[in-house]
This record gives structure tokens, C-alpha cells and sequence, in this order.
């Protein structure tokens, strides 16, 4: 799968088109491509729910040139927030804001998109919908439905102690019998 080319949201479900029409109509990748614009989050593995927002990860090499940027481009969009601040030791900004009603948050940083946690997240949740089928994405999705976060809700029917977004990222180097092994003791 490629992530970086959104193409493929226009043959999934429902809300994946509306969101490819939406991303489309704003033009939100092309008005970012120097930030090498990567949509995570559940809508592009198929488990989003109602409240889902599009979370665009991208990178930046001047926080405040990114700040204003987003500010440029998006400050007349339905409510429009942005944040500067420290996060784990490093500086993000965070733009958030509604478009054809679907919620957007755009997050920068200084490291690669495919180095960030959100898209590390959404390449292992992927991987383990796919080893455990439409049953485990089922239960995902009715947990989120019942409010837990996607990477609790992964860690809960994964039996995962701890911090369950840690939990998940170590779960990158896993082999699939071992996913498969911690399925089976739920």
C-alpha cells in the first residue's frame, strides 16, 4: 500500500470517498507538499467512526514558518485552532480545524512523516487488522464506538499492560505468530 498517495481512498467505503473528495476539493496535499503530507488515523485502515478526524502528519524544518503558513491557509476554515508547543522533548504544531464537516488535524514536526508516531501506529494497526480480519476490526471499532482511542482499544483485545501506545509501537518488530498468540489469549 502506498500511504503518500491518497488515490486509494476512492475505491473504499463510504466515508474513505467522501474524505478523498474532501482532501481533493481543498487541495490540502498540494497546498502542503513541501511538508511531504501524510494522511493517518483510521479512515485510511477502515476504522473510523463518526467523530474520525483526517489527521495529516507532516514535516517542517522552521516551526513558526509553519505555524504562519497554516495560519495563511486555513484560519477562515470552521474552527480554526493552532498550537505551538513542546512535545516529547521536540517542537510541534498543531492546526486543527472542520471542512464538509469532516474534522482535520494537521500536525508538523521536524522529523519525516514516516518516522512519526502516527503513521508508525497506522502501518502496525494495519498490519494486524489484516492478520486478524473483519472480527478483531469489529471489536476495534466498537470500542471506539464506546470511547476508548484507537491504541487503547488495539491494546485492550490485545491483552497489551501498559502504556498502550507504547505498547503498540513495540509490537513493530513482532513476527504475526505472535500477534496471532496475543489474539488468542483474549
Amino acid at each position: 500500500m502506498n500511504w503518500q498517495d491518497i488515490s486509494y481512498l476512492n475505491s473504499g467505503s463510504t466515508i474513505q470517498k467522501r474524505a478523498f473528495k474532501c482532501l481533493n476539493k481543498l487541495q490540502v496535499f498540494n497546498l502542503l507538499a513541501e511538508y511531504s503530507p501524510i494522511l493517518t488515523g483510521t479512515i485510511p485502515i477502515g476504522i473510523s467512526i463518526d467523530s474520525s478526524d483526517l489527521d495529516i502528519t507532516c514535516r517542517f524544518m522552521d516551526a513558526d514558518k509553519f505555524e504562519r503558513k497554516m495560519e495563511n491557509l486555513f484560519r477562515d476554515q470552521t474552527d480554526f485552532k493552532i498550537q505551538q508547543k513542546e512535545k516529547n522533548g521536540y517542537w510541534v504544531v498543531v492546526a486543527s480545524f472542520t471542512y464538509q464537516d469532516f474534522p482535520f488535524e494537521i500536525f508538523g514536526s521536524l522529523f519525516p512523516p514516516t518516522d512519526q508516531n502516527s503513521y508508525r501506529h497506522m502501518l502496525i494497526e494495519h498490519r494486524i487488522l489484516q492478520l486478524l480480519g473483519e472480527d478483531f476490526k469489529q471489536k476495534v471499532i466498537q470500542l471506539k464506538k464506546e470511547g476508548l482511542k484507537t491504541e487503547p482499544a488495539f491494546a485492550k483485545l490485545l491483552k497489551l499492560e501498559g502504556d498502550s501506545y507504547q505498547q503498540l509501537l513495540n509490537m513493530e518488530g513482532v513476527t504475526d505468530s505472535e500477534i496471532l498468540q496475543h489474539w488468542n489469549k483474549s
